[in-house]
């Protein structure tokens, strides 16, 4: 591929709901770039940016993937990005290193969830944005009714720039809202002007009117005209969208059919047209050696300096990491230096990347998207940089997995490859988490959602060839006392020789302390028991706070006191003290009025006006507590609530239900509490049978 420079880059998102044509998109692009001889599709899994098994088994991206489109002079980054929540962190990697957006929307569907979704990740971005309507070859496809939706939603600020016109059920051609000109497609696959249709002049009007307020907004002197009745030149409309797609303040709306690739080179001139190249965008950093701001803003005149905001961890293809280039111009054999690891990466080999096929570039300059093979210690959301001029830019706001489960291995001997396939996984997804609870004696996988964890357990499956069970998990309770008990035990074993002899006489009690597992006291007076031997009796303690007598589970909140006991000259030991100690313990435990606590966590869930009532029904069911419900952002609300752990158990499958994918929950850590009667007894049931 050649080299670009900065001002020929347009780095474009593709962001909008699961299936409303985003991979389809960047197939017809691709066709009318001349990239391919034929349009794959989603449906026969041969598109260029699904190329993953799971993707092509589910017929959903689960991966975002850079496509770069050479349009003319120019060339597009565009990056995919997956629709469906379970796979947010993808979506939110790809934003970090867009300079603009395009939101696409089915124009048979209308706004769907991730279309609000795309909507606040650009708002948070502050990224410009279009809308692109797909299907309009379908007869139940309503341009005018998306348009009207998203004026509601967001206002003045909508654009329409096109209207569809149908003949004989047939998408033939479009209006051109700024020109108020017809165009009709030709077998050629140019465009025919003729004049606008009688029938499509209403909509005009309408779609006119949204469009010169939109501009209006833009200025003080534009919104003045506008109110005296002035009209606005071509020129002048084009000069003031320019500048308001560039800052926000207008979004576009543009309409096709990926199917029929029809619509494709409006969207490509309008992206060159309105999108901004990369030195018109600003970016900055950290120089870590003098601590004041470096200015970035893709100046290829400045020191070296690119972002890692992802990476390919692929058995196949091998490690690669894909980088924006945010001052400078990167050559081969460079060698770069990461901050964050106090470590230098040579490069070697520089690329650009197509889905999954790499190409060699000979440079790479400010702003542009490529990719670095097998650099030894870089990951995801890494700075590099020279060591002249070490800079750090600010790591990406990745979204925090809430939805675990316990899993295993299904062969034994699998544990160390599947721990190694598992290492590539989290390189690539930061939305994956994997922890030992060893208190629990399970280890965890965290994703965004259930489906995000069964996707992961079949690519362990398809790429690494070992199989996982993915299991509930088990909660962590603990367990305490409510009261204090005396009690005592003597250890005595005699086999020839040597005996073993140790004898404790213990209290336990409820220490007021839950974040601690016990307090150990001593008041022996006498020497009953000598100083030596406490060592041993605290070690028995601690044994024993690891795996509670009551169903197995770590102990909390206990105060032992050892005061009194015995001991033999010749026969006491160490190990006999602990071995006595840990009897009195259980005893002593069980005499205390022992009890089960269970984790609560502090939940935050986030829904539409219209589904309160639902989710705060079945949060009751699941023995939370409502602490409150207050209005946020774009009508949805937010409701606090206690709950415990067990019942968050399959939560993300329910809410996703109640709410039709609309609502997001998060929670945290809060407290112990006791246990309800039949929880507790559940649980202890289930110990005793385990043993």
């Amino acid at each position: 591929m050649n080299v670009f420079t900065t001002d020929k880059v347009r780095n474009v998102v593709l962001l909008g709901h699961g299936g409303s044509g985003k991979t389809s998109l960047v197939e017809a692009l691709c066709f009318l770039a001349g990239m391919t001889k034929r349009m794959g599709n989603v449906e026969n899994g041969n598109t260029i940016s699904d190329y993953e098994k799971e993707e092509i088994r589910r017929k959903i991206s689960i991966k975002s993937s850079v496509i770069p489109v050479v349009w003319g002079e120019n060339k597009v980054n565009i990056l995919d990005t997956p629709g469906f929540h379970d796979f947010v962190g993808e979506a939110e990697e790809a934003v970090a290193v867009a300079d603009a957006a395009i939101i696409v929307v089915s124009g048979k569907n209308g706004l769907e969830n991730g279309t609000k979704r795309a909507w606040e990740l650009c708002e948070k971005m502050k990224l410009p944005r279009m809308v692109f309507v797909t299907e309009m070859d379908d007869d139940k496809a309503s341009f005018r009714q998306v348009v009207q939706d998203l004026q509601e939603l967001y206002g003045k600020r909508i654009a329409p720039f096109h209207l569809p016109i149908r003949e004989n059920g047939q998408f033939v051609g479009y209006v051109n809202v700024i020109q108020q000109k017809a165009k009709r497609w030709n077998d050629a696959g140019t465009v025919d002007k003729f004049d606008v249709p009688d029938y499509s002049y209403e909509n005009l009007n309408i779609c006119r009117e949204a469009l010169l307020e939109a501009v209006a907004e833009t200025s003080e002197e534009y919104m003045e005209r506008f109110f005296e009745g002035d009209t606005f030149s071509d020129d002048e409309i084009r000069q003031a969208l320019r500048v308001g797609v560039c800052d926000g303040s207008v979004v576009p709306v543009l309409m096709g059919s990926n199917t029929l690739a029809r619509g494709m080179y409006t969207l490509m001139a309008d992206i060159i047209k309105y999108f901004p190249s990369p030195d018109r965008c600003r970016c900055a950093g950290i120089n870590t050696s003098t601590n004041e701001v470096f200015e970035a803003d893709y100046n290829f005149a400045k020191p070296k300096s690119a972002y890692i905001f992802k990476t390919i961890a692929d058995p196949y293809i091998g490690k690669y990491s894909l980088i924006k280039v945010n001052s400078g111009v990167l050559k081969t054999d460079d060698i770069l230096y990461n901050y964050h690891r106090d470590a230098d990466e040579k490069l070697g080999k520089i690329y650009t990347i197509c889905g999954n096929k790499v190409e060699e570039v000979k440079e790479l300059h400010a702003g542009d998207i490529g990719a670095l093979a097998k650099l030894s210690v870089s990951l995801t959301t890494d700075s590099l940089s020279t060591r002249k001029n070490p800079v750090t830019f600010i790591r990406t706001s990745i979204s925090k997995p809430y939805v675990y489960r316990q899993y295993k291995a299904k062969k034994k001997g699998d544990e160390d490859k599947i721990s190694q396939a598992l290492a590539k996984l989290l390189m690539e997804d930061p939305t994956l988490k994997n922890v030992n609870d060893s208190e629990n004696g399970q280890t965890l996988l965290y994703g965004i959602s259930a489906q995000h964890l069964e996707v992961v357990q079949n690519i362990l499956m398809d790429k690494y060839k070992v199989e996982i069970d993915l299991m509930r998990p088990r909660i962590a309770f603990k367990e305490t006392v409510r009261k204090k008990a005396d009690t005592e035990y003597k250890y005595k074993k005699q086999s020839g020789g040597h005996g073993q002899y140790g004898h404790v006489k213990i209290t336990i009690e409820p220490s007021g302390e839950l974040e601690t597992p016990y307090i150990f006291e001593q008041t022996v007076v006498g020497g009953a028991v000598p100083k030596n031997f406490f060592p041993a009796v605290e070690k028995g303690i601690a044994e024993s706070v690891k795996k509670g007598p009551l169903a197995a589970y770590p102990v909390i909140g206990v105060k032992v006191v050892l005061y009194d006991g015995s001991y033999h000259t010749v026969d006491s030991s160490e190990l006999a003290f602990k071995v006595a100690t840990e009897q009195a313990f259980k005893q002593g435990f069980m005499d205390a009025s022992p009890v089960l606590l269970e984790p609560i966590a502090s939940l935050r869930v986030v829904v539409p006006d219209q589904y309160t009532g639902d989710v705060m029904g079945d949060l009751n069911k699941r023995r939370a507590r409502v602490l409150g419900m207050n209005p946020t952002e774009n009508g949805n609300h937010e409701i606090m609530a206690d709950i415990p752990y067990l019942e968050l158990y399959e939560y993300d499958t329910r809410l996703y239900s109640m709410t039709r994918g609309s609502g997001i929950f998060s929670y945290e850590f809060a407290r112990y509490e006791e246990a309800p009667q039949e929880v507790a007894s559940r649980e202890i049931s289930e110990a005793a049978a385990a043993q």
